[in-house]
This record gives structure tokens, sequence and C-alpha cells, in this order.
């Protein structure tokens, strides 16, 4: 089975209420294809000009996709254009930024390739189940791109004070996701790592010079270099890091709900994520009853615990060499770990499938068909992660993907990571 075969089988679309009322910002709507959302608003800033403190937006979306979205720009031009893999067109004025608060849900239509007939009757049995018991809400992988070659978390290191390991790994380590320029540059940062001058004249002109910079006149404070990565940046790696503590969280408590029964894992870069086990009429009447429910992301900052799951986060934040305490950051003060409640169980709204010849124009008797799904998720929800439960117990190797998924979602509670993204 292909997913992402082409950006057209995958198709995300933002809603949202929000429309121009006037006010001192631009409303925009951006439209593309094999482009992330970090490099299409860098394309934004480009063109016209503009100031990154000016811009602001709620979502970001995958680049193995066509998706639409919004953004605002403060003071910003009253037109649009098309370039290359995008279209910018001008909605009208607000009177705030547009951010992830705007955004009410993202629709999803996806085309799933060459599906052999004999999954289709479990896959249509697959997809009531979760219709009825819902997915788990597990942030997917594409939220821990910044992982890299050494799968340590940003984060980690810097609720640890360990300062230049974490600026190491986000400036120097090699991750599968970078385009090969940025490998270059990295690579110059490993072999001149604290060989601050020999290693500026390498680099070249860009944002991580400008931290070498610093740290040539500063040589060992770690600490304010990694302040100066781009606040973008920063946010996401701390995000990645509380989003993969939430997934070991809740994996481990449906541990517990499983009890001693076999366990159904889904693979995941935040570790093997348990999925319940619902063979029995009390099962599934307990799984209803009790996980219609939220978590809290993890941080020092979240002192109200659902009754019973403390214990169970203090063993999994333990094994970092962390407490729940520490969850947070003692510097810049512009970089924290969000407050807010996830979800537990994930249902697909306007759930509607279809079932299509592979290709039209081929043998009538071919063995695969193609299934079509369209349906609408809340903010922050991954579709691939309804996609990896529907496959789970079906297809043995489970979806084969198109493109590298690199990252995908919304920056608030499902945001793209950062593998790839220039500093």
């Amino acid at each position: 089975m292909k997913l992402k075969s082409t950006h057209e089988d995958f198709r995300v679309e933002e809603i949202t209420s929000v429309r121009p009322t006037g006010g001192s910002h631009a409303l925009y709507r951006l439209t593309k294809a094999g482009l992330g959302t970090p490099e299409a608003i860098a394309e934004v800033l480009s063109h016209w000009n503009i100031e990154r403190r000016r811009i602001s937006y709620g979502g970001l979306k995958d680049r193995h996709a066509s998706t639409l979205q919004h953004f605002s720009i403060a003071h910003g031009p009253k037109t649009g254009f098309t370039d290359r893999s995008m279209q910018v067109e001008y909605l009208g004025q607000v009177h705030r930024p547009f951010d992830a608060k705007d955004i009410q849900a993202n629709r999803f239509e996806i085309r799933l390739r060459k599906i052999a007939k004999k999954d289709v009757e479990q896959l249509d049995r697959n997809a009531d189940w979760l219709k009825h018991f819902g997915a788990i809400n597990y942030f997917d992988d594409q939220r821990f791109g910044s992982i890299g070659q050494s799968g340590e978390l940003i984060g980690m290191h810097w609720c640890k004070l360990n300062y230049e390991r974490a600026l190491y790994i986000a400036m120097a380590e090699p991750n599968p996701h970078d385009r090969p320029r940025e490998s270059e540059q990295k690579e110059i940062l490993r072999n001149t790592w604290g060989q601050w001058e020999k290693c500026k004249e390498m680099l070249d002109r860009s944002h991580r010079r400008s931290i070498v910079t610093y740290l040539l006149d500063h040589p060992v404070d770690f600490k304010r270099a990694l302040a100066l990565v781009r606040l973008d940046l920063r946010s996401i790696y701390i995000a990645a890091f509380q989003s993969w503590i939430w997934n070991r969280w809740l994996s481990a408590l449906i541990d517990r709900f499983n009890e001693q029964q076999t366990q159904r894992r889904l693979p995941s870069k935040s570790g093997p994520l348990s999925l319940p086990q619902l063979l029995t009429a009390d099962q599934q009447s307990r799984w209803k009853s009790q996980w219609r429910t939220t978590l809290p992301l993890p941080s020092a900052r979240q002192h109200e615990w659902p009754e019973g799951t403390l214990e169970t986060l203090e063993s999994v934040v333990a094994e970092l060499g962390l407490a729940v305490r520490e969850l947070r950051l003692k510097f810049p003060r512009d970089t924290f770990f969000s407050r807010g409640q996830r979800e537990v169980l994930l249902f697909a709204n306007g759930f509607e499938s279809t079932w299509e010849s592979s290709d039209p124009s081929s043998d009538p008797n071919s063995e695969s068909v193609d299934w079509k799904l369209a349906f609408e998720l809340p903010r922050g929800a991954y579709a691939t992660m309804i996609i990896r439960q529907l496959f789970l117990d079906s297809i043995e190797n489970g979806p084969e993907s198109g493109p590298d998924e690199g990252p995908e979602e919304n920056l608030e509670t499902g945001a793209e990571d950062g593998p790839g993204i220039p500093l």
C-alpha cells in the first residue's frame, strides 16, 4: 500500500471561522504543494522583504501534501502572489494576528493506493471499530523530526542544563531529513566545534553563523548561545520533548489497562506505543466510560493530575534522569513548556470512505484497489495516526509511505518538528 504517492493523494485544508472585518493585520490564504510551511513562510518574507516578527500563522503543514492554510502580517501588503509551488491570496484585514487558536479543525482527503483486495473486508471492520472506540491520539513521528542520529532529545538536555549538548544537537547533529547543503553546514560544525574562528570562516552567511560569531566572543557561554536559536525552532524542540513524554505516559497507562494481556504496539520514534485490547464486553464498557478524557501536557507548571496517573508519569520522567518538577526551562523566558490538555481518544468526524479501482484502464481482474478517505480532525491531531491504526492488524508491514514523511500538522499540539529547517 502506498501513502502519499503524489501530493494530491494527501490534501489538507485548514478550517477557520476568522473573517476579515478590518484592522491592522492583513490575512492571507496559502495554498502549497511539495513545500513545508517554514520554507513557504521564508519565501513570503523574502518576496516582500518583511521582518519575521510581523508574520503569524497557526499551523505547520506537511511538505508531502497539497495544503491550504492561513497566515497574517502586521501592516502587510494588500495583495497576493504566485511563486513556484505556492499561491498567496490576500483575504482582507483582521484586528489581531492569526494563530493556532483560530484553527477549528483540519479537513483531510486521502487516497491510499494499491491495497490488496483480500484486505478490504478487514479494513472496513477496522474503520468501524475506530468510529466506535476511537483511535489513540498519540503524537505521530512528524512531531519528533528533531531527533537525529543520537536519538537524544534537545529538550531533555535543556532541562538538565546541558546547554552545550542541546546546542550541538540543534546545530550540528546529522538528521535524515537534512537537505544536502544543510548536511554540509552541519559537517563543518562537527569538524570545527570549539574552533569558532575557523568555523565562522567556513560557514555560509546564516543565522547559524551568527550564533558561532557570538561563541567566538563568548567561547563557553552555551546557555545564551542556545537562546540565540530562532524562537520558532526553540519552541518546536520543547514541544517535541513534551510530546515524547506525553506519548510514553499514555502508553504506560494503557499497559496498566491491558494488564497481563498480549500487548498491541505501534512503532514510533517515541518508542513502541501501546494500544488497548478490548476483547471482552467488560473491557469495552470500561474503555468507553473511563477513557473519553484528557491528559495534561506534562510540565512543572501543571499542578493537578488525573487521579492515579502521576506515579506513572514520574516513572516515565525518572527514566530520563529528571523529575516532573524539573520539566521547565530556567532560560530564556520566551521559551517554555505549554500548558493544556490533550484528548486521549481521537475520532475522525464526518468519516467517509470509498473503494475504487487502482487504475480504471487496467485489467478489471487486478488484485489491488485504492481507498479514498475523507474526514475532519481537531487541531493538533494527526491523520497519519488514524491511518496507521487502521492498518496495524491488517497488513503485515503496515502502510508503505511515498516520499519521506517529513514534518506535518500544526504547531500548538500537533507540530511539525524541525528537520531540515536551516538555522
